[in-house]
């Protein structure tokens, strides 16, 4: 079977349908229109990097596709389910048990140790935590090279060290999406590199989907397709090939 042949017959992680997101009155002059009529299609074990400006609606549209933040129009699915067609329960739900987070700032726990902090995604879960889950969150810290800080609280750790605890953590549920939203920003070049050689790694061990957005479009050779998003709209959509290949 061909690569595009592969292509058309796995299943969509995530689809937008002419989705469009408006802030404001719904009055022209006072309106901002986030995101504009996109529709875009992400297949299963994609790793798909979204790169624009401050305010090209990049972030909101990541919003849209995790289903907090509600579409002004259009329709959005997420791992076969039509998110607007579920209670707000039922999303929490659905997030909570197929979809990794990845946020710019850590928002890590303050009074929680790292390993607590990978695991506390389970405690919202419908899942009961139990020996395994501490174990799974200790493997997950080594996996992203900090297991010796398993002990440390996040006022302990660099700013590298906290995004890779929450690297970790977006992964204690077995995800079948992670979603990051400018992951890197806060982060020294250095320091940046290897967070996407942690991604690359993860993507190619676990074939998660991994839709990624960030300011910088050097970033985008990461993936294994390539956008750019200006003024609400994707204006590039590039098939890049398999990271670290």
């Amino acid at each position: 079977m061909t690569t595009d042949a592969r292509q058309k017959t796995r299943t969509p992680a995530i689809i937008l349908d002419e989705v469009r997101k408006v802030y404001g009155t719904g009055v022209a002059e006072t309106s901002v229109v986030a995101v504009d009529g996109v529709s875009l299609r992400i297949d299963a074990g994609e790793f798909v990097v979204i790169s624009g400006r401050s305010g090209s609606g990049k972030t909101t549209l990541l919003n849209l596709m995790a289903g907090m933040a509600a579409p002004t129009s259009g329709a959005v699915a997420l791992d076969g389910q039509d998110l607007w067609s579920l209670t707000d329960a039922g999303r929490a739900r659905l997030r909570n048990e197929r979809v990794g987070f990845v946020f710019q700032f850590p928002s890590l726990m303050p009074s929680l140790t790292a390993l607590e902090n990978v695991m506390l995604p389970v405690a919202f879960g419908s899942r009961r935590p139990d020996a395994g889950f501490a174990e799974r969150a200790t493997e997950l810290l080594r996996t992203v090279g900090i297991e010796a800080k398993a002990s440390a609280y996040p006022r302990q750790l660099s700013a590298g060290q906290q995004q890779r605890v929450v690297l970790a953590r977006s992964l204690i549920n077995s995800p079948r999406i992670i979603l990051a939203d400018e992951p890197t920003s806060n982060l020294d070049e250095r320091t940046e590199a290897e967070m996407m050689e942690l991604f690359r790694g993860i993507h190619h061990a676990t074939g998660v989907t991994i839709v990624m957005v960030t300011h910088v479009s050097a970033l985008r050779s990461n993936g294994t397709r390539s956008m750019e998003m200006a003024d609400g709209r994707l204006q590039v959509d590039e098939r890049v090939g398999a990271p670290g290949a």
